[in-house]
């Protein structure tokens, strides 16, 4: 299969959707690689690194897309490369489409076949090409959350982790999952006082047993959750429901019961976030004030450390871009059900159910379009 990788075009996203070494092995497996020169430079790999993997260099993105037969990214393709998308190729990539409209109408018109690294599951239920990013963006939130939280930035000069004679700042988790844990345990190495609320008991009791005394946690009622956002210094959306649109938590009304300065760090932004006042930002101006409640929404979180975040979006999704590219996409969904729950889009029709109740859309089983 001829396999393109284009040069991330996002605002301040720096990492590229394969490594040197997953060309290595797409190569061995008797593939050819085009990948878009310059693409690695913000993760670390050069074109002459590339070169020595087997891939070949390609001077512009037009002519990768034109040449592909299969697209490996890390960011949902914007406008510019939706024109280029057509029917019969295969698109692999995050696309977070229940907020989306319009890049999920362009990919219908295209006919693309779309696979969503997000939705694509495992036998224990878990969406392991979305949770090494999440890993990535919990740890992150507690440290962008700091700095937002500094007077320079308009936060309420809060410390995290406090001094001896001063309380540290407090840190609400609104949600247990990978990035919710991943944030906690950051945030409690810091010093924070942290609390991380949840709907599921069984989650709750994992969270308890496993880490102890590390941090706080508690039931997600709204009851619950308006108290302790009240008296947080720093709030963290990190709640994810598989495709769908993001469930708003707060409401605009719950920020004026806030501290002045306090931050917002809504992790959750790339599925339209869960705060009702979030919109997505980018690193280069990532902060915006609303009633005096600092937002922190940056929606490529993990692209602020790009070499960290390829290489460990690379060793997740390998395997199934092996599979895809050995076996073509209908017999590697077909083996492998897991796989087949990424299928978002296929020859104009939507095939994600979460996706379609978001934006009432019309969808078909993915097992369907195996058949188209």
């Amino acid at each position: 299969m001829k396999i393109g990788c284009p040069k991330e075009i996002k605002p301040q996203e720096f990492r590229v959707g394969m490594t040197p070494g997953a060309v290595h092995e797409a190569v061995a497996h008797g593939h050819s690689v085009m990948v878009e020169t310059n693409a690695g430079t913000g993760s670390g790999f050069s074109d002459a690194d590339y070169l020595a993997a087997g891939a070949q260099i390609v001077g512009t993105a037009e002519e990768l897309f034109a040449k592909s037969e299969m697209i490996v990214k890390v960011k949902e393709p914007q406008a510019v490369e939706r024109v280029r998308l057509r029917e019969g190729q295969l698109l692999f990539t995050y696309l977070h489409l229940a907020p989306d409209p319009e890049q999920t109408a362009d990919l219908l018109k295209s006919g693309v076949t779309a696979i969503a690294y997000e939705t694509v599951t495992d036998a224990r239920g878990g969406l392991p090409l979305l949770a090494p990013m999440s890993e990535v963006a919990g740890r992150l939130a507690p440290q962008v959350g700091a700095w937002t939280l500094q007077k320079a930035n308009g936060g309420r000069g809060v410390l995290l982790g406090g001094v001896p004679g001063v309380a540290p700042a407090r840190v609400v988790v609104l949600g247990g999952g990978v990035v919710g844990t991943h944030a906690a345990r950051v945030a409690a190495g810091m010093g924070a006082d942290v609390t991380v609320l949840d709907r599921s008991i069984l989650r709750l009791r994992y969270l308890d047993d496993t880490f102890g005394g590390l941090f706080k946690n508690g039931y997600a009622s709204a009851a619950a959750t308006a108290e302790l956002v009240r008296d947080a210094d720093m709030v963290i959306g990190a709640v994810l429901i598989p495709g769908a649109a993001a469930p708003k938590l707060v409401t605009r009304a719950q920020l004026s019961t806030m501290k002045p300065g306090a931050a917002i760090v809504d992790v959750a932004i790339d599925q339209g976030g869960c705060f009702e006042t979030s919109h997505a930002t980018t690193h280069q101006d990532p902060i915006y004030t609303v009633d005096g409640i600092l937002h922190y929404c940056v929606a490529n979180m993990p692209g602020a450390v790009a070499r960290t975040s390829t290489q460990a979006l690379g060793n997740a999704t390998l395997p199934f871009l092996l599979a895809l590219a050995d076996k073509g996409w209908k017999k590697a969904c077909a083996d492998d059900p897991h796989l087949m729950n990424g299928l978002n889009t296929h020859a104009g029709k939507l095939t994600y159910e979460a996706v379609g109740t978001a934006l009432g859309l019309p969808t078909i089983a993915a097992a369907e379009a195996l058949r188209l």
